[in-house]
């Protein structure tokens, strides 16, 4: 049992050690530590309870789908078929053992999230210091905390010393955090409270002491742990669709075979003859190729997305990205390139711009548009050494490019340096360092004082905020680094300018120094203000094409970020989003009034400084206005609403193993790029999909036409049950399967996406469905009745119909190629699969009516070149009536 949340980091010092009553210079005794555990629990996760293997697998077998398919498994069985009963039960087993699979996999985020815990903590314990395992910490321990360690559990901080903390696997803060010890508001959001310390965020700079105040399940990584445990796994659109469609398949097939036994029983068959009509209905109606030809199209599409960086780790988010309405994207690595980069360098009294983004030094400075010779400008080499030499990073070339070991903006430093010629390793040796003053918090700058082996001469170069150096600067350097004097106005309103297009500015200034140690009230005043460095971490360009291609693809693009508003606005506009007037933070959010939300959710496309919460509840309200949503993320704070969403992307490259499991795709390059290029893979899978579904319910639905026409005619079963299994499995696999290899078409990203309640077919793909099956039922009924009326066999006439389903489907085939324009629109031979499994069919077909040994097991028998001209009519008939039909509909339609 855990105490009621409490705003810790509104109390003060005092109070905070008065409530949870201990001695910060002792800690807590080893009785009372004993005590509190037994009370509130180890710190860690609590796990939850999930299904048992064998009810997970079991699920798999609880869908319409797999009923039919059962059915048919035991209908071609009581047949004594146990080649197409065996392949049937087969498709059945593997697509449950994938889905059982996949579920299980899914489970792993919470496991995940439990790992994170599993660490060493140094804590007081009766005034001495011990190093104890994560798991027996409890509220009330003294921690302390030191560069490179990972935060065991929520902390007060109390005590610090240039302390910085990387939060962005908790908020999305792309730079480490400065923690201060001020007292905050209660109100004040996560990513704000400087004064804490969250539970599995890491230490990357500095050291301090906090007393735990949540632990376990308490903590901050607790409550998303109860998050992802509580997030609905919603089921996709094309599982939905699949589902309602297979029950409506259910219903009618058994209402169909129903009917036709007994309104043969009525007109006085006998009854078994019935029940076989009935089971060859049945078999007829069945599209056993369906779960397969679904499988292997998605598994295509995967296939397709890893060439293109997207790694689907479950099957049906392959279709789900080309049902998206709503993509919400994290900023820092996704839509940026998360590599600090300058931009902007003002330096004695001029503006100049910085080309070329990233940590690779290739660019150049430019004034007003045109390239400059930094040797010219003595006061823009100097700003950029102070850069250079008031820095602890490194710029290194590796084989995978330019890396920087140490703070994201000190590397920033160095890489402009390099770009006007500065080379770190050559400067550094003509300028070694002497001493140094460490960044604080309370002083805002950095110092280190240099020895000018040209001049003889001793130099201080500080870096920090305007603010902290203007009071220390009683002058500035001219363009020729002249003294002048100091236009405090003038650098405001450059940083104002700055700020607001999202920069992160420095400030940079030196002094002449006579020692070889510098102290801080050395560098109280006196100083020469030297320039500015404007920094961001930059769009990627790729990024802002993709957007607009998804804007023009009707789909609507949200950044929802941990970062600052003003420096989320101006990325969204360099991007090119939409609804970027306004921004909507997390204390904003947190204030508007639920039937307020879904309208200001609608309208907005920024948000940040956002809480893990937060995503969450922005991915629910969009999903209740009916949007299909996408969410993308790297942290831990992400997991719940990456795994709420209708498809979680996570990041391959820095993504947390929390925020992986709990997703349905991964980047393996980190791009917004990506998801776009993977809708489209989405897009033509679902495309495929549907083909597939439209070229073989023809067949199902003549099948049943023809058992059903003939019963009413009181003549002969025109196909037999073990006729039209083999029509159904051997065109399924030559034929249908390889529409999942047809390309995508052309303007596939124009399209708006498919409304969320839209059916998988349409009406118009009805009424195609019934006119082919009704072509079907003409050719195949009337051939039949025409050979037997010319006195030939029965076995003979059935080949005939047998024949005229096979070759009828394979010409609707080339149909359903596209399913609104004609196969030369999408290129007669672009499809290689097609053409082989097309040969492969005609060949089988040929040994099914000639093959003696296939004779016998079918009833076949051969027949003429009369009949075979009339089939292959009936073929051509089907495709050019389709032909028409998908004209008018275009034309109809105006396109």
């Amino acid at each position: 049992m855990n105490p009621p949340k409490t705003s810790w980091h509104h109390l003060s010092p005092e109070a905070l050690q008065t409530r949870l009553q201990v001695d910060i210079q002792q800690g807590l005794s080893e009785t009372e530590a004993q005590r509190r555990l037994g009370q509130y629990g180890p710190n860690r996760l609590t796990p939850r309870r999930g299904k048992s293997p064998l009810r997970l697998l079991l699920e798999q077998f609880h869908q319409p789908l797999v009923y039919i398919l059962l059915v048919a498994a035991a209908v071609t069985a009581f047949l004594q078929e146990w080649v197409d009963s065996s392949v049937i039960f087969g498709v059945v087993l593997v697509n449950a053992i994938i889905g059982f699979i996949q579920e299980a996999n899914a489970l792993k985020a919470i496991d995940a999230l439990s790992r994170v815990l599993t660490i060493t903590s140094t804590v007081l314990r009766d005034g001495q210091r011990r190093a104890i395992s994560a798991d027996e910490l409890v509220p009330g321990d003294v921690v302390l905390l030191q560069s490179g360690d990972k935060v065991p559990a929520d902390l007060r901080l109390l005590q610090i010393r240039e302390l910085q903390i990387d939060e962005s696997a908790l908020t999305g803060e792309s730079v480490p955090v400065e923690k201060r010890l001020a007292t905050l508001e209660v109100a004040t959001v996560l990513a704000d409270r400087c004064n804490m310390a969250y539970s599995s965020t890491l230490v990357t700079y500095g050291s301090g002491l906090g007393v735990v105040v949540e632990s376990g399940d308490s903590t901050e990584i607790g409550l998303i742990n109860r998050m992802i445990a509580s997030a609905t796994d919603l089921e996709t659109p094309l599982t939905q669709k699949i589902s309602q469609f297979s029950r409506l398949l259910l219903w009618v097939i058994v209402g169909l075979a129903v009917v036709t036994f007994a309104v043969g029983v009525w007109r006085g068959h006998a009854m078994l003859d019935m029940f076989m009509a009935a089971v060859a209905l049945a078999v007829g109606a069945i599209p056993e190729g369906l779960p397969a030809a679904l499988t292997i199209t998605l598994a295509i599409g995967v296939s397709r997305m890893a060439k293109r960086n997207a790694i689907i780790r479950k099957l049906p988010a392959v279709e789900t990205l080309g049902s998206t309405t709503v993509i919400c994207s994290d900023k820092t690595g996704t839509l940026t390139q998360n590599q600090m980069t300058v931009q902007v360098l003002f330096a004695g009294g001029e503006l100049f711009e910085v080309t070329g983004t990233g940590y690779a030094p290739d660019g150049e400075l430019r004034r007003n548009g045109a390239p400059i010779v930094p040797q010219q400008h003595p006061a823009v080499l100097e700003c950029l050494k102070a850069g250079l030499l008031c820095n602890d990073a490194r710029l290194l070339a590796g084989a995978d490019g330019w890396r920087i070991e140490g703070d994201p903006t000190e590397g920033a430093l160095l890489v402009a340096a390099h770009k006007a010629g500065l080379h770190h390793v050559s400067v550094s040796a003509e300028h070694p360092r002497l001493d140094s003053i460490p960044f604080e918090s309370q002083h805002q700058f950095m110092a280190t004082l240099h020895h000018n082996r040209a001049m003889d001469a001793r130099h201080v170069y500080l870096k920090g905020s305007l603010e902290s150096l203007l009071a220390r600067c009683d002058a500035a350097f001219d363009s020729q680094m002249q003294p002048t004097a100091l236009d405090k106005a003038l650098l405001q309103r450059q940083v104002e300018s700055m700020a607001a297009q999202g920069l992160r500015v420095l400030a940079f200034a030196r002094a002449d120094h006579h020692y070889d140690v510098v102290q801080h009230d050395e560098v109280m005043s006196g100083l020469t203000f030297l320039g500015l460095q404007a920094m961001i971490d930059p769009p990627r360009p790729e990024a802002a094409v993709s957007i607009a291609a998804c804007y023009q693809a009707g789909i609507q693009v949200k950044m929802i970020t941990g970062d600052h508003p003003i420096t989320a606005q101006a990325i969204a506009r360099q991007l090119g989003m939409q609804g970027t007037e306004q921004v909507i933070s997390g204390a904003e959010l947190q204030n508007i009034d639920e039937s307020q939300l879904p309208e200001r959710v609608a309208k907005c496309s920024v948000y940040a400084r956002i809480a893990p919460e937060q995503k969450l509840q922005l991915v629910r309200v969009l999903q209740a206005q009916g949007h299909v949503v996408a969410m993308t993320g790297d942290g831990v704070n992400d997991a719940p609403a990456l795994r709420q969403a209708n498809i979680g992307v996570a990041m391959g490259l820095n993504g947390t193993e929390v925020a992986k499991e709990a997703a349905d795709m991964l980047l393996t390059d980190d791009n917004f790029a990506t998801i776009e290029a993977a809708v489209e893979e989405g897009r033509g899978v679902f495309d495929n999909l549907v083909k597939f579904i439209v070229w073989t319910l023809p067949t199902n639905l003549g099948e049943g036409l023809v058992i059903s026409a003939a019963i009413l005619a009181n003549v002969a079963l025109p196909i037999t049950p073990v006729q039209i299994l083999w029509i159904n499995m051997s065109t399924a696999v030559l034929l249908g399967l390889m529409l999942a290899f047809e390309a995508k078409e052309p303007g596939l990203m124009k399209r708006k996406p498919r409304e969320p309640e839209q059916p998988i077919l349409t009406k118009h793909l009805v009424f195609r469905i019934c006119l082919v099956a009704t072509l079907l039922l003409i050719g195949a009924y009337g051939l039949f009745e025409w050979e037997l009326s010319h006195g030939e066999s029965l076995m003979k006439a059935r080949t005939v119909a047998v024949n005229v389903f096979v070759f009828g489907e394979l010409f609707y085939l080339f149909n359903c190629r596209s399913l609104r324009y004609s196969m030369f629109h999408v290129g007669v031979i672009s499809n290689g699969w097609l053409i082989f499994g097309v040969c492969c069919m005609t060949l089988l077909q040929l040994l099914f009516t000639y093959w003696p040994p296939m004779q016998k097991l079918f009833g076949s028998a051969a027949i003429g070149y009369d009949e075979w001209l009339l089939i292959i009519g009936i073929g051509i008939a089907i495709y050019a009536t389709v032909g028409v039909e998908k004209f008018l509909l275009r034309r109809r339609r105006g396109a």
